[in-house]
């Protein structure tokens, strides 16, 4: 898979839960993830949803870059977000928060498989520029 088929395939899912959260929160909590949807969970859903939905809009905006600084910052930022929020849903399972381990276990094996591919892509664009920037020299 290339760079740009895997920015454009998270975004794509970025933007289709994002959209989900933002838009239809009661889905996502209860139908999604077998949650009790209290206010303040909405808000939160809500709120996860836009973060989500821009994060999707600027991998798709960026997918067909090249190489560049920016782009290594990008794809590490990406990274930390898979890394950071793998361990939500299986805490919120094991917690009795989520009543479903399919609430969890479908995005955890989403969030580690992102987390590899953002991992990938990070170290052999920052290897590219390395290698460009030697060419110069």
């Amino acid at each position: 898979m290339s760079q740009k088929q895997f920015l454009t395939f998270a975004a794509f899912i970025a933007c289709s839960i994002g959209s989900i959260a933002l838009f239809f929160p009661m889905i996502l909590l209860v139908e999604m993830k077998a949650a009790t949807a209290s206010g303040a969970a909405l808000v939160m859903a809500r709120t996860a949803g836009a973060f989500l939905l821009s994060v999707g809009i600027l991998n798709f905006m960026v997918r067909a870059d090249s190489a560049s600084p920016t782009m290594v910052s990008i794809l590490f930022a990406n990274a930390m977000l898979q890394l950071f929020i793998l361990p939500i849903d299986p805490i919120a399972y094991f917690t009795g928060v989520y009543g479903n381990p399919m609430s969890f276990i479908p995005n955890t094996i989403l969030h580690i498989g992102l987390l590899f591919g953002f991992a990938h892509f990070w170290r052999k664009t920052k290897t590219e520029i390395a290698a460009n920037h030697a060419k110069i020299a």
